[in-house]
């Protein structure tokens, strides 16, 4: 189950499209999320690349959890096509972010 806001979501990749100048805040954007949030990030990416079935989002999450080895705003930054994916992620897992996306526009 989703318990990050898609707004948080949105905003990451917002922040991911506009790499060359917003690295610094969304590395600190990331950072200043607890870690449910960060792990749930994850997830939603690795659905998105297809590494995970949106029915296995929990495993996800808890694999995201259990394997992390370096912080989570490097990981991510870090990862081809960070903002397709998560797009791709909230997609796969029926979540609609167009009322969050007109806010930041």
């Amino acid at each position: 189950m989703l318990e990050i806001s898609p707004s948080k979501v949105v905003q990451v990749i917002f922040l991911a499209r506009e790499m060359d100048v917003g690295a610094g805040e969304l590395h600190a954007f990331i950072d200043a999320m607890n870690d449910e949030e960060k792990a749930q990030l994850t997830a939603l990416a690795w659905v998105g690349r297809g590494a995970f079935e949106p029915e296995d989002f929990d495993e996800a999450v808890a694999t995201a959890i259990s394997e992390a080895t370096v912080p989570t705003a490097d990981y991510l930054m870090g990862m081809p096509h960070l903002a397709e994916n998560l797009e791709a992620g909230m997609d796969a897992l029926g979540v609609d972010v167009a009322g969050e996306e007109e806010d930041l526009l």
